[in-house]
């Protein structure tokens, strides 16, 4: 059971493993969209969210700050979504680091994760040599790559962890884990509203204890998706109608098949567009294409009902183009061409040679990175430079209708108000608006007494530190639950960890619940002895009371002291035995050490049988053997020293030094320390020399 997160200084002498400390660090989109990736540090185990590029940077300069961690220590990786900022950097992480765990995404995810960072492999414009994997390396990373059913638990290592339909993408996921009863919700994108084909984001049924959600959008509110596909409609029509050229930058997978949609539906309802033709310009087209048609079951119901009908997603007036020298650029036509960006690729191409023309345009469709030519656009600069390096004029004219299925601040204020989790971590976005969101989120909270909400936006690197300090609840199995205790009788047992949850059985239900067995450790010590049997006998008396005789076969006198410890004559020795514990092995102890006495000086303690013992010392050295068990500050003496306290977890014992009574309400304590008492009572008084 998770309690609730506290803060303190970290106790460096905690194993990671008992420690109450969650760490959680973004290795990338921390105050930055791109290079999604996070690492959770909680029990001593380590999960990694995501494992991205940055699209604004190439080479090794793209990826998450990963040279903060030791790859070899993460036990799991899940990944939210195929989209290249979360998953891009998922093949060289796979091939080419210390990684030993297991990765784990949805069925649509690894699909469409193959075929889309195939296509990046190929219009990436760098040098081979800057290339951060190869496309035999993605190949191989296929055969590591788990899947996971929506809603399924799985557990690795101890991690349980599950997932919900996040709505951004096709095969999308938001992941639930938990960790010794701590549940943190990672969001990874996603959207509240439903579209053409996808459903809107669930809402988990469980509230976790640390929410991470993504805040690209920050405060903005997006316009309805009527008003945005008529205003994209309406834009495509005037820019054909004016003999122009419409180029529509996408990712080949992912928003480019809600456009296609739209644009399908308006050409059906407009004839006099027919003759103008729309081509879906991407490597992956037919491959896209039919990885949607089998992951149909996995958009909404308006799409799952129309399946059976006719598949919308064979479109009737949109073409596949797979590169520009197929393509017969007459006339006015409309061009959805990857990558979304615009960084390379067949966008790019077109773009340099439609943008000097006043009569095309450009409509930036999705969310755009810093660093990348699609967010350059969205200024509309007089002049822009190609990939060559020269300077062109920019006349044709730019338009940004976002179809970017993220959440607003409408949708993120929602689906927060309905969790109510206590830690709020903002990630995936850019540092103004992010800090705009924790804000906004502050101040809707902050005249709520009923909701305490803590917001944090670490940047790369940095961590959140929480602590949880959860209850240890230990389940009683076996003929250990048949059984009804006395009350107040504590209950004794072995105590079984498993992951993170402790049972107690009884010894004889070991096998049974556990592949571990349980042995019995006999002690034996042999000591040189050349004193009467009968002398050892009277002192083992005036220490334990009865002593029971015995004779062994072959005809060896033996002794029984305390019911446990058995001593046995030999020649010139004893051997002392017993079945080790902590009460028999007291015991022993005081058993050697009167025959330790008698053998050191029997005249002596035949002499001390007759006489009164000198008690006086008594209070000093039980004081002594006390604070040697309990510890010094455990054991304390009264000022009138008639009494001595000894404190153990909460309990405590109260020895009456005139009687030798002790009160203690609790049994095993109070058996403990009754036991010392007469073991040293009884070791001075009629043996002691």
């Amino acid at each position: 059971m998770a309690g609730a997160a506290v803060k303190r200084k970290p106790d460096s002498n905690v194993p990671p493993e008992e420690s109450d400390l969650l760490k959680i660090t973004p290795l990338g989109s921390g105050q930055e969209v791109g290079r999604s990736c996070h690492i959770l540090e909680f029990k001593g185990k380590k999960v990694m969210l995501d494992c991205g590029i940055h699209p604004g940077m190439s080479g090794m300069e793209s990826l998450p700050f990963l040279d903060e961690i030791d790859t070899a220590e993460i036990d799991l990786l899940l990944v939210s979504h195929f989209h290249l900022d979360h998953c891009g950097a998922l093949p060289w992480f796979l091939e080419k680091t210390t990684f030993k765990g297991r990765v784990f995404m949805t069925h649509a995810t690894k699909a469409i994760y193959r075929w889309l960072l195939s296509d990046y492999v190929k219009v990436s414009n760098i040098a081979t040599e800057d290339m951060l994997y190869t496309e035999s390396d993605l190949e191989k990373s296929m055969d590591k790559i788990e899947t996971i059913h929506f809603h399924q638990e799985k557990e690795v290592n101890g991690i349980k962890f599950w997932c919900y339909h996040a709505g951004h993408v096709l095969g999308a996921s938001m992941f639930m884990i938990e960790i010794a009863g701590v549940k943190i919700l990672y969001t990874g994108d996603f959207s509240r509203q439903e579209d053409r084909h996808l459903m809107a984001a669930e809402i988990p049924s469980i509230s976790p204890d640390v929410l991470i959600i993504e805040s690209t959008y920050g405060t903005h509110i997006h316009e309805k998706r009527e008003d945005r596909e008529n205003r994209f409609t309406s834009t495509v029509h005037d820019i054909v109608n004016r003999g122009g050229r419409c180029l529509i930058p996408v990712f080949a997978l992912g928003r480019a098949q809600e456009l296609l949609l739209i644009l399908d539906e308006y050409w059906q309802n407009h004839p006099e567009l027919h003759d103008v033709p729309i081509y879906y310009a991407s490597q992956l087209a037919k491959k896209c294409m039919s990885v949607f048609q089998t992951y149909v079951n996995a958009m909404n119901d308006k799409i799952k009902k129309q399946i059976a009908i006719s598949n919308p997603f064979v479109f009737k007036h949109i073409s596949n183009l797979k590169g520009i020298d197929q393509f017969d650029d007459i006339g006015p036509s409309v061009v959805m061409a990857s990558p979304g960006m615009m960084q390379s690729g067949l966008s790019r191409e077109l773009f340099e040679q439609w943008c000097t023309d006043r009569r095309n345009g450009v409509i930036i469709a999705g969310y755009c990175v810093e660093g990348t030519l699609a967010k350059t656009l969205m200024s509309e600069p007089e002049e822009i430079a190609t990939m060559t390096g020269q300077k062109i004029p920019r006349k044709c004219s730019i338009d940004y209708i976002s179809f970017s299925a993220h959440t607003d601040f409408e949708q993120t204020s929602e689906f927060i108000r309905i969790l109510k989790p206590p830690h709020i971590v903002l990630v995936h976005g850019e540092q103004n608006e992010m800090g705009r969101l924790k804000a906004a989120l502050i101040r809707e909270y902050e005249d709520n007494p009923d909701a305490s909400v803590v917001v944090h936006n670490p940047p790369n690197t940095q961590s959140v530190e929480l602590y949880f300090r959860g209850e240890k609840m230990a389940k009683v199995m076996g003929s250990l639950a048949a059984e009804k205790p006395e009350h107040g009788k504590p209950l004794s047992g072995i105590l079984i960890k498993r992951g993170f949850n402790y049972h107690l059985i009884g010894p004889d239900d070991l096998q049974n619940y556990t592949e571990l067995s349980t042995s019995v450790l006999t002690q034996k010590q042999t000591v040189a002895f050349h004193g009467a049997f009968s002398l050892l006998l009277q002192c083992l008396e005036n220490l334990a009371g009865e002593v029971e005789q015995l004779t062994l076969q072959g005809g060896k006198l033996a002794l029984k002291v305390f019911k446990a410890i058995t001593i046995i004559q030999e020649k010139r020795s004893v051997t002392v035995e017993w079945v080790a514990n902590p009460v028999n092995d007291m015991y022993a102890d005081a058993v050697l050490a009167v025959i330790l006495q008698v053998e050191s000086n029997p005249t002596a303690a035949q002499v001390a049988r007759s006489k009164k013992s000198d008690l006086s010392k008594f209070p000093e050295k039980l004081v002594t053997l006390l604070r040697g068990t309990y510890g010094n500050e455990a054991v304390t003496r009264t000022t009138k020293g008639d009494q001595i306290s000894v404190r153990l977890d909460g309990q405590t014992a109260v020895i009456n030094l005139d009687t030798l009574e002790v009160d203690c309400l609790d049994e095993s304590l109070h058996s403990h320390v009754s036991s010392a008492v007469k073991r040293l009572h009884n070791a001075m008084a009629p043996c002691h020399p």
